[in-house]
């Protein structure tokens, strides 16, 4: 079962931008597990294989109101210090049942007033999402059968409406519309490649569905996926041991052409799975992290239309 948890966090002294990065949110992580679980974080640190979670960069808590990023892409490096008190929140992803189990304790003890570190600063945990909230869109818990299940079901689209942005509107079969919040990149033949083509996003959503969720695809049609609408650009992320250039911004797909159903809705499944699972490189570092929107920017898009167009 994947899980998107949100953890609400305030530094009790200033965060300095050496330590706002991948290697040291990774590193905050596994401090995390090691707490209840230290042979499972001493394995995780070490292991080379596809990891079963994902992490955000330490964002900090804006009005939601009246901080709108135009594409929804969130802070992935920072200049300035963090100040002591500032609220910031943090994402982590978790794709198997077995790793949140044994972080079950650490949510279910959560001591407010226990410091954990990042950097040279210390962090209280105050709170942590793990259901949807109407102003926090990274945060969500779904069995993978019922990801499976509700994919391209109009009933499911509208209870996902209700908690959406005014205005927002949703077809459960198509376009498939992508928010790229932190650069994403992808590793092809030994090289890094940005651009988010459809090749490289669903499979590397299909690998990981299929690894994790216990409910194999086979055969997807993804030369059936059409690339309708962009708005991206390429970002330098410095803060790795080489730069990282990624891109970020917004996408949208279409399926096209005589599709079986059962493929079509496989398809939106893993446009779903994109909350937890990420694409590409570095998603256990902060990058690669997407999601699927229920309304796009396009000028060309008709997903403005109302559900009940489609009742």
């Amino acid at each position: 079962m994947p899980h998107s948890l949100v953890l609400n966090l305030i530094p009790q002294s200033p965060i300095y931008p050496e330590f706002l990065t991948g290697r040291h949110y990774h590193a905050l992580f596994l401090t995390l597990i090691s707490s209840v679980d230290k042979d499972l974080g001493d394995y995780l640190h070490t292991s080379n294989a596809d990891k079963p979670f994902t992490l955000s960069p330490l964002q900090i808590q804006r009005n939601h109101k009246s901080h709108q990023h135009k594409h929804h892409t969130l802070q992935f490096s920072h200049q300035r210090p963090i100040p002591a008190g500032t609220p910031c929140w943090w994402r982590i992803s978790l794709l198997d049942d077995n790793l949140f189990s044994k972080l079950t304790p650490l949510w279910l003890n959560l001591n407010p007033e226990h410091p954990w570190h990042l950097g040279s600063a210390d962090l209280y945990i105050t709170s942590i999402f793990g259901t949807p909230q109407s102003t926090q869109p990274w945060a969500n818990a779904c069995t993978y059968t019922q990801l499976y299940e509700q994919a391209g079901d109009l009933r499911s689209a509208q209870q996902r409406l209700r908690s959406a942005p005014l205005g927002a509107s949703y077809r459960p079969n198509h376009p498939l519309n992508f928010t790229l919040a932190t650069p994403v990149a992808f590793r092809q033949g030994g090289y890094d490649t940005v651009l988010p083509i459809r090749e490289c996003v669903f499979n590397s959503l299909l690998s990981r569905w299929n690894k994790y969720s216990g409910i194999e695809f086979t055969n997807i049609p993804i030369e059936s996926i059409y690339p309708s609408f962009c708005d991206i650009h390429t970002e330098v992320i410095r803060n790795y041991d080489t730069k990282f250039v990624g891109c970020v911004g917004e996408i949208s797909y279409r399926i096209l052409g005589d599709i079986e159903p059962i493929a079509i809705k496989q398809i939106n499944t893993l446009a779903d799975f994109a909350l937890y699972a990420g694409v590409g490189r570095k998603t256990t570092m902060g990058m690669g992290m997407i999601r699927r929107l229920l309304m796009s920017h396009s000028p060309s898009s008709n997903v403005e239309k109302n559900l009940e167009n489609y009742e």
